[in-house]
């Protein structure tokens, strides 16, 4: 089955900017593919999604702010975070949309602080 590795996250002020990148080890272009994150004591939530041909969907708290792409000739999602805010504190990670059905990579940490 293909593997998800998340990489990019790390610790920002607030205000401050991150890039996130998921490799996955097999082809996933004719996947749509979504970016999830779950902070501590909450359910994991959708953040945004992108369909095989680039479609893109947002939740309400980071549109504006966020931007996801992919690469299918890499075998890679993106997922660029602007004006990020302590609420985003989450570990991230991508999986398939809507159904994340791949099994979960170990996400990558995003700590914002005030």
């Amino acid at each position: 089955q293909v593997q998800l590795v998340e990489s990019g996250g790390g610790l920002v002020q607030a205000g401050g900017s991150l890039r996130l990148s998921c490799a996955a080890s097999g082809s996933i272009s004719i996947n749509a593919m979504g970016w999830y994150r779950q902070a501590p004591g909450k359910q994991r939530e959708l953040v945004a999604s992108i369909t095989r041909r680039g479609a893109t969907n947002y939740a309400d708290s980071v549109k504006g702010r966020f931007t996801i792409s992919r690469d299918n000739a890499k075998n890679a999602v993106y997922l660029q975070m602007n004006s990020l805010k302590p609420e985003d504190t989450a570990v991230y990670y991508c999986n398939t949309f809507p159904t994340g059905y791949l099994t979960w990579g170990q996400g990558t940490q995003v700590t914002v602080s005030s």
